[in-house]
């Protein structure tokens, strides 16, 4: 247990505390234009670095989402769409936006306790120590600046575990020491199978569809 807690405790200084910012929802809904254009369609697809649908954003945690757009905005997450348009946001604007998202979905708590995973994988998340900090339902980690995983679309899931495992690349990956050295210990197959298993439980997450024309 003190391993897990160690664990836990460097991921979350590994993330970087995200300051705390006065939210508004409201002022969130007028600065998503960029947004819907791929987090609006139900099914969308990315093709960077490979095809795979987009997240579901709905209904995250709003530190989580700021989090995630300030390692784009700094590079510290690769991808060229996402740079742009982080690197376009005010903190202000971060903080807006994920305040619209994290209430956007309106689904209920899912249950504390989820289906079990195969063997296999059971064996898997074990060894990389996942509910320590995603919980152990997936959807309540043990800190909001850490993503709700639950429901997540498996190839999604995939390709971000797996570009925490690409060192020294211009392009593609993610910087993170704890979460590389979680997944390298990882073939990509078995990534697959953690990604397909979370994929199927209870979620949290959704799509709403957006019109583009606002």
């Amino acid at each position: 247990m003190k391993k897990l807690l160690q664990i836990s405790l460097a991921l979350a200084a590994a993330f970087g505390a995200v300051a705390a910012q006065a939210q508004d929802v409201k002022a969130g809904e007028k600065k998503i234009a960029m947004c819907i254009g791929c987090h609006g369609i139900v099914g969308y697809q990315a093709s960077f670095p490979e095809i795979h649908k987009v997240p579901m954003i709905a209904g995250q945690n709003a530190k989580y989402i700021v989090s995630a757009l300030q390692a784009y905005a700094k590079g510290e997450r690769k991808h060229p769409t996402m740079r742009g348009i982080a690197g376009s946001l005010s903190d202000q604007d971060m903080a807006d936006v994920a305040a619209f998202y994290e209430q956007q979905a309106k689904l209920p708590a899912v249950a504390d306790s989820v289906p079990a995973a195969p063997a296999n994988v059971a064996e898997l998340l074990t060894k990389g120590a996942c509910i320590s900090c995603h919980g152990a339902n997936f959807s309540k980690p043990i800190d909001p600046s850490y993503p709700k995983l639950a429901g997540q679309h498996a190839d999604y899931l995939t390709v971000a575990l797996k570009s925490y495992k690409v060192d020294k690349n211009a392009s593609v990956g993610r910087s993170n020491g704890i979460m590389a050295g979680q997944v390298k210990q990882f073939s990509n197959a078995e990534l697959k199978a953690i990604a397909a298993y979370i994929s199927t439980l209870p979620t949290e997450l959704a799509t709403v569809p957006q019109s583009k024309f606002r």
